[in-house]
């Protein structure tokens, strides 16, 4: 901060500003330096140098290896230096640590929705994170790509629409921050902004139990269970392998085989992508009959994807009821509240017969064709 009281940058606020600052210091020093130097002998040897002045120009020098290596030398070392502390931290930012608590948010012109996890609190144009907690971010566009930027943070990235992207931060100190969208994305892009509130622990045990700003709110899995019945998928998807649909149970992190001869590992891309483009990738022994979801927004999207990322291994998540129990897990891995494992069909909410086929659970959904009811082959 200057003598007018300027600020020279944002405040630091996050695990990474203070190493993030290094090295833009050392990058604008070093850029000053060479700058002056090379500009400054240009500039002293055309005065020097220019015509009609008595110099002795009889010695022209071709070649000077001393020099020359100086002036390669040195830069390249500089350089690597920088190259070697810029990728340190350039991974570093990309690789969340493992009890990193989960908080999805989803770009649209022109607003930022924000569904913390495991609790499912939502929020529009703010963000709640606890102060010492490393916090990651999965983040998708609803329509075009758009740039999750907290400059206190000194993180940005972009969130584009069809896939998944992620970064992740520890805030360091309590307070109110600014939250942008750092990429132009429409004629309101300037008022697409926010703020983020960085907690003391036990401040966002609170807020998270109060409901944040929901009256009720359910988690992300309720929802996702929730859509799963309505949709219909249980009735082809249950707890085991039909003649119709493959089962869900434990398919995050399975290696899938498709009917082309490929395969892949079942992440949150292959899931998403699987609901909304069913087509793309036919498990190997089904027929592609399901109808594609396409018209789910990524709210939606997002929900299911949680709900079936706990199958096999969870039952219906329940909202944490104390504060206290939500201080512990902020404490340990930030998404400790499970409910106890349930098993067999009702591990995904299917209460029709075991076979494959339509029961009256789903009758009082009238919205939901009977196309949309195929089986799902992901």
């Amino acid at each position: 901060m200057n003598a007018f009281n300027f600020p020279m940058s944002p405040e630091r606020a996050s695990n990474f500003a203070g190493e993030y600052d290094a090295i833009f210091y050392t990058l604008t020093i070093l850029t000053i330096v060479f700058t002056v130097l090379v500009a400054g002998l240009v500039i002293f040897f055309a005065v020097r140098y220019r015509e009609g002045t008595k110099v002795d120009r009889s010695r022209p020098i071709y070649e000077h290896l001393p020099l020359e290596l100086t002036w390669t030398i040195i830069p390249l070392l500089l350089g690597l230096v920088v190259f070697f502390f810029g990728t340190r931290l350039f991974i570093d930012m990309r690789t969340p640590p493992k009890d990193a608590m989960d908080i999805y948010v989803i770009g649209k012109q022109w607003m930022w929705h924000a569904q913390h996890a495991p609790s499912g609190v939502r929020e529009n144009n703010t963000l709640h994170v606890p102060v010492g907690k490393p916090v990651r971010l999965t983040m998708i566009s609803q329509d075009v790509i758009h740039a999750f930027y907290i400059p206190e943070f000194r993180v940005q990235y972009h969130v584009v629409p069809g896939r998944y992207t992620t970064q992740w931060f520890t805030a360091t100190k309590p307070g109110v921050y600014h939250l942008f969208c750092g990429m132009y994305c429409g004629t309101q892009h300037s008022e697409m902004g926010g703020y983020v509130y960085a907690m003391e622990p036990k401040d966002y045990a609170e807020w998270i139990a109060s409901g944040g700003n929901d009256v009720k709110p359910m988690t992300m899995e309720q929802r996702g269970a929730a859509a799963f019945n309505q949709l219909g998928c249980n009735n082809c998807h249950s707890d085991k392998d039909t003649d119709r649909a493959p089962s869900l149970i434990g398919l995050m992190g399975k290696q899938r085989k498709f009917t082309d001869g490929s395969g892949l590992v079942a992440d949150e891309d292959y899931i998403r992508k699987s609901i909304i483009d069913p087509y793309d990738h036919i498990t190997a022994g089904y027929q592609n009959t399901m109808s594609a979801y396409n018209t789910l927004n990524e709210e939606q999207i997002l929900e299911l994807v949680a709900y079936i990322k706990t199958l096999g291994t969870t039952a219906e998540p329940k909202v944490p009821a104390t504060t206290d129990d939500i201080h512990k897990g902020l404490e340990t891995t930030g998404a400790n509240y499970k409910a106890p494992p349930r098993s067999s069909a009702n591990a995904i909410g299917y209460t029709g017969p075991k076979k494959a086929g339509p029961n009256s659970r789903n009758l009082a959904v009238g919205a939901i064709s009977m196309e949309e009811k195929e089986a799902n082959r992901q």
